[in-house]
């Protein structure tokens, strides 16, 4: 007994028509005719009763429908776990995120995933969140990492599956008044040299809010886009920065007395699309990294 027949059979039971059916299913109808005499030999009774709308369920016709039903979702079930491990074995990831997310979060996440599915391919894009939120509402990533909260066009389109609390620390150069201590004051840092991320980024805007806040301006003397940057240039002495907790290992970072800078940090991807096979197992690797 094939699944086809099976599947035509299913399609009769629900039309309650034989011509109906062979339209939906695209066949002729003396074909569908002569497949239901066929199964019903091979059945050993009648699965139908003609009347003079159509056909209806005979009792073995009922008993018929209700295990090939469970065949065809066993069947399809099948298929899609074929697919998925398809997916797994010549799959790829397009993922994105911040300078911290990128550094410190993804590596050991994509050796995870790589250790168990070899063949996967990863694409990683380092970018601003809303660059980033930008890319994933387009198509071109699968999953970013971003700092929230994502405003503006299609930001609607968007839905966290996870998030994380952050927090921004103040590295200061081996030599600074403050290098033993694990707490500042915006005060304290008002006049010294700042190396921060570049005007307008997520991390950059945190800063900015708390520093006005406390009245203080800060005094930026170098702008970069990367968190390894800022760590270099602190170590050259010219200047203190801010950096990710998960940036610093074993470096003394100071939190804010004034008020710590805490950021949310999300893993979003589009409402409106189902993961890959390959997407969504390293959506839970990642989830699971976070949450550890």
């Amino acid at each position: 007994m094939e699944l086809t027949s099976l599947r035509q059979f299913a399609a009769i039971a629900e039309t309650g028509h034989i011509t109906r059916a062979a339209e939906r299913l695209g066949i002729t109808q003396p074909a569908l005719s002569a497949m239901l005499k066929k199964l019903e030999a091979e059945v050993g009774a009648p699965l139908l009763d003609r009347t003079g709308r159509g056909v209806s369920l005979t009792a073995a016709g009922k008993a018929f429908l209700e295990h090939a039903q469970a065949s065809i979702r066993h069947a399809d079930k099948a298929v899609e776990s074929v697919r998925e491990l398809i997916g797994l074995e010549s799959g790829s990831i397009r993922i994105g995120g911040g300078a911290t997310a990128v550094a410190h979060l993804l590596p050991s996440v994509v050796s995870s995933v790589r250790k168990a599915y070899p063949a996967l391919k990863f694409y990683v894009r380092e970018a601003g969140s809303r660059a980033v939120a930008d890319a994933v509402l387009s198509g071109e990533l699968d999953l970013g990492i971003v700092t929230m909260p994502i405003t503006g066009p299609g930001s609607g389109d968007l839905m966290s599956v996870a998030t994380i609390r952050d927090e921004l620390m103040l590295i200061v150069p081996v030599d600074h008044p403050l290098c033993e201590r694990s707490t500042y004051t915006w005060s304290s840092i008002c006049e010294d040299p700042l190396v921060l991320f570049e005007d307008g980024s997520a991390v950059r805007n945190i800063i900015d809010t708390a520093s006005h806040s406390a009245g203080v301006t800060l005094n930026v003397v170098m702008e970069v886009r990367s968190t390894e940057t800022i760590e270099r240039m602190i170590e050259a002495g010219i200047g203190s920065g801010f950096i990710s907790r998960f940036a610093l290992g074993d470096k003394r970072g100071l939190r804010c007395r004034d008020g710590r800078l805490f950021r949310e940090l999300a893993i979003v991807r589009r409402r409106d699309r189902m993961p890959s096979a390959a997407s969504a197992v390293f959506e839970k690797t990642l989830i699971a990294e976070l949450s550890g």
